[in-house]
Order: C-alpha cells, then structure tokens, then sequence
C-alpha cells in the first residue's frame, strides 16, 4: 500500500507540474480565459491530492487498513474524474463530461473523510 501510493503521488505530482507548465507555456495563447482558469482548477487540485496521496504513503507506514486504502483510492479516482473532466472541458470545449467532474468532487469528499476516520482510530 505505501509503495503504490507513493507512485501515484510521484505520478500525478510529476504531471501537474507539466500540465501546469504546458498550460502557462503552450495554451496561454490558445485557450480562451475562462478555459485556462478551468485547466488550471484541474492542475490545483490534482497537485494537492498528489500530495495527499504521499501524505498517505508516509502514514501507511505507520497504520493501516481499509479506510487508508480507501481513501487512496478515492484521491486517486477524484484526480482522474475530476481533474481529467477539466483538462478535457478546457481543451476541446465539449461539456459531455461534465457530469463527471461532481463524481470526481465527490471522490475527493469521500476521501478525506475516508482519512478523517483513519484520524480517529489512529489518534
């Protein structure tokens, strides 16, 4: 468990730098700006679910159980739904995916609240 959320925060921290750099760099004259404040929204909170995620790996260490596992998951599962809706919204304009991006939302609420209840039995 330590070790695959530590990869997912590697991951993700790795590519919300690119992404933000791509953005700053390559759409900053493409994209309209309401469309670059959306990617940007999806770079921000990827960044801090990855290091959620490697706030996890460290915790992992120390305690376990499915609420940990879950809560991995879920940041996991919020940055794919939630911050890839964005990313797609922004660069294509299609709002189809738009009613995944709340699901995304919603997996990062669960989530901590997943870490919230590993608080309390750890504490």
């Amino acid at each position: 468990m330590p070790r695959s959320f530590l990869l997912f925060a590697a991951f993700f921290g790795f590519t919300a730098v690119a992404l933000g750099a791509f953005a700053a760099h390559g759409l900053k004259s493409r994209l309209p700006t309401e469309m670059l404040v959306v990617f940007q929204t999806g770079v921000q909170y990827q960044m801090l679910h990855a290091l959620a995620l490697l706030m996890l790996a460290l915790l992992a260490r120390h305690t376990g159980g499915l609420a940990l596992l879950a809560a991995g998951a879920l940041f996991v599962l919020g940055i794919v739904l939630f911050s890839g809706s964005l990313y797609w919204l922004a660069l294509t304009g299609t709002r189809s995916p738009a009613m995944i991006t709340p699901i995304g939302g919603l997996s990062f609420l669960a989530g901590w609240f997943c870490l919230g209840i590993v608080g309390w039995r750890f504490v």
